[in-house]
């Protein structure tokens, strides 16, 4: 029921039910009780103890009370916090710190792994994996860089020579080459109708349009170019391994071609790291890094014979006919990478085998690799060796002869 009008509400029972108590205003908030609002007392410790706790404090081993207890006291005791710089220093030489930056073979692992499960339906040929990752590696480091590192001078070595780009340079000039690659393919020359052929030619013409682009456009270009060799070759197949690809100074299969660009890529890569003063790059994935040295081996006993010919060997070589065996180095390249080769030091159509060895040579693998990109002099290189000198001596300087722009 309703009562007059001006009485409030009443129950069921005729009782009035209890009021609402209506907002309260800011005025009547007051600070809260003092029990509420103190701390907890902190723990006193005397200063014995407070020295026996600096160890496990630069260990960051101490409770919450205790590191504060010991880092108050610092500020008031010179001979603790002496004491305390010194545990810290020690610790920082025990723990070194470890790097952010992912593993260079995490994507490697990562699609190997993904494939073991579930095969691609149009998969990268095997040869030109390796072109796929250096390029993918070498883009994942460019895509951390700032706009004025794109202007930094970086140096680039080979055996012939060596010269300074700047880091977009190095970009246009390993674009450059993969064109040669391209128009093997029937892709667009990113130089564009009628360029020229030669490595040194075609590094100038892009050196010089880089110039007149925004960086991230040189990049783009780049990336886009190697995705387009990469996609081309997977749907094509195995089939175009044996196209030519025509360098002017050499004519290769396409599969040699992808994994010497591969290997240039890695380089390149490496140069741009010590340049930009990076944590060390790291090489290839282990598969991927032996088929850049196997290449190298197979292309030795060319490079011995213009070795000769420029008057530049200490060995003879004796005149064997194609595919019959001749005299022999025993390459031993050690690491996951590496392997035996059988050089053949006569002609360059005999074959090497075991039983007609003469010398023998092991190396590193990443010291094999630095030496044929010319970043490494062969009369410094460390290595095992045995047998005859002369054709050791031979061995090293051809593999260093490999090295180009």
């Amino acid at each position: 029921m309703t009562g007059p009008a001006g009485d409030g509400d009443s129950s069921p029972h005729g009782t009035t039910p209890p009021r609402v108590p209506t907002p309260r205003g800011a005025a009547e908030d007051g600070p809260l009780p003092e029990s509420v609002t103190m701390q907890p007392e902190q723990p006193r410790y005397d200063h014995r103890v407070l020295r026996s706790l600096l160890g496990a404090w630069a260990l960051s081993a101490c409770s919450r009370d205790e590191s504060l207890a010991v880092e108050e006291h610092l500020t008031s005791c010179a001979p603790c916090a002496d004491e305390a710089l010194r545990l810290r220093r020690a610790v920082e030489l025990l723990h070194q710190e470890e790097s952010l930056d992912l593993d260079p073979l995490l994507r490697a692992r990562v699609l190997e792994g993904c494939l073991g499960r579930r095969p691609a339906r149009i998969p990268v040929p095997l040869w030109a994996a390796p072109y796929d990752a250096e390029t993918a590696r070498l883009d994942a480091l460019l895509s951390d860089l700032g706009e004025h590192e794109w202007d930094l001078p970086v140096q680039l070595v080979w055996a012939g020579g060596e010269r300074e780009l700047t880091l977009c340079g190095v970009l246009a000039h390993l674009g450059s080459v993969d064109g040669v690659v391209a128009t093997a393919l029937g892709l667009d020359d990113p130089l564009g109708p009628g360029a020229p052929r030669t490595r040194l030619e075609r590094t100038e013409l892009a050196g010089e349009r880089c110039r007149h682009h925004t960086r991230s456009f040189v990049r783009n270009k780049w990336r886009t170019q190697t995705r387009d060799i990469v996609r081309t070759l997977s749907f094509a197949g195995t089939g175009t391994g044996g196209l030519p690809v025509d360098f002017a100074d050499i004519v290769v299969p396409m599969r040699d071609a992808l994994i010497d660009r591969a290997f240039e890529c890695w380089i390149h890569a490496e140069d741009i790291a010590q340049a930009l003063d990076y944590p060390e790059y790291g090489p290839p994935a282990p598969a991927h890094l032996n088929s850049m040295i196997d290449l190298a081996a197979r292309m030795l006993p060319l490079a011995l014979a213009g070795l000769r010919q420029a008057g530049l060997a200490d060995s003879s070589a004796r005149l064997v006919r194609a595919g019959a065996p001749g005299r022999t180095l025993d390459l031993h390249v050690e690491g996951a990478g590496g392997g035996h080769w059988y050089i053949c030091l006569d002609s360059p159509g005999a074959v090497g085998t075991r039983d007609n060895v003469v010398a023998e040579l092991a190396v590193d693998q990443i010291d094999f690799c630095q030496l044929a990109a010319g970043h490494l002099q062969p009369t410094r290189i460390a290595a095992g060796r045995g047998g005859d000198p002369a054709a050791i001596r031979d061995v090293l300087f051809a593999t260093a002869s490999l090295s180009r722009l």
